[in-house]
């Protein structure tokens, strides 16, 4: 099965299939031991956690493997969200550097982020900030903080306080993913319309592309260094610390 027809109105369907392709194909993901340890795994943590919730020590590596990866995965969502505008014509486009979205013709320059909760005051304030600059360099433009989920659906004033002040601006604003569609597609429905047809888009491209996209070498590197998952999560760790040369 190759590209379906989707019908979005809003983006053509061989263009949406290469996109979704383009980010399931980012999900490739190699996983070994190396990788699996990089931040230092806590085997009593994953004591604990085999014992309490009843599963074996291959389901609990498994299980943190795919939070590994997942953290991953989430600047791949990020990339979807992002660079679907590439493909909207009419002046809008992907900065290499600076904005996220912009368009110059109509003078709007737009940071993504992909949930309301996921920036700190620090981060909050230098975003903010950038924004006022733009409002300064290039007159009568429009700065957007475009949230994927936001709290409502919304297109207002972006509201914050800086060094114990609050700031207002109408062209700094804070927008939802529904309404920046509308903005850019003129069509208040166009990110449901995606929303629903994702899944058989997804479908598609899976069937076209035949990937295994994990490959998990993890459970076999640790059976190199005992047959005995226990026995070698605790080696990873502690293989050095007194005693364990007889764990």
């Amino acid at each position: 099965m190759a590209q379906g027809t989707y019908n979005l109105g809003f983006i053509s369907d061989v263009d949406i299939f290469n996109h979704v392709k383009n980010t399931v194909l980012k999900y490739k993901a190699l996983i070994d031991l190396a990788r699996f340890n990089k931040n230092v795994i806590d085997p009593i943590k994953l004591t604990f956690d085999a014992k309490v919730y009843g599963k074996t020590f291959e389901e609990i590596i498994e299980s943190e493997c795919i939070r590994q990866i997942d953290k991953a995965n989430n600047n791949h969502i990020e990339y979807f969200h992002q660079n679907l505008f590439s493909y909207a014509g009419n002046g809008w486009y992907v900065p290499e550097t600076g904005f996220d979205v912009a368009n110059d013709r109509r003078k709007i320059y737009v940071e993504m982020k992909n949930k309301y909760n996921t920036m700190n005051s620090d981060t909050a304030q230098t975003t903010y900030i950038k924004m006022q600059d733009q409002l300064l360099r290039v007159s009568n433009s429009t700065c957007m903080l475009v949230e994927v989920i936001a709290k409502q659906s919304q297109d207002r004033p972006w509201k914050i306080t800086l060094d114990n002040q609050q700031y207002e601006h109408d062209n700094i604003r804070r927008v939802s993913i529904d309404k920046f569609y509308d903005i850019v597609f003129g069509d208040p429905n166009a990110f449901m319309k995606l929303c629903k047809a994702l899944p058989r888009i997804l479908d598609d491209v899976i069937s076209d592309t035949h990937e295994n996209l994990i490959e998990n070498r993890v459970y076999s590197e640790l059976q190199e260094v005992s047959a005995d998952t226990f026995k070698s999560l605790y080696l990873l760790a502690f293989e050095n610390y007194e005693g364990f040369n007889r764990f």
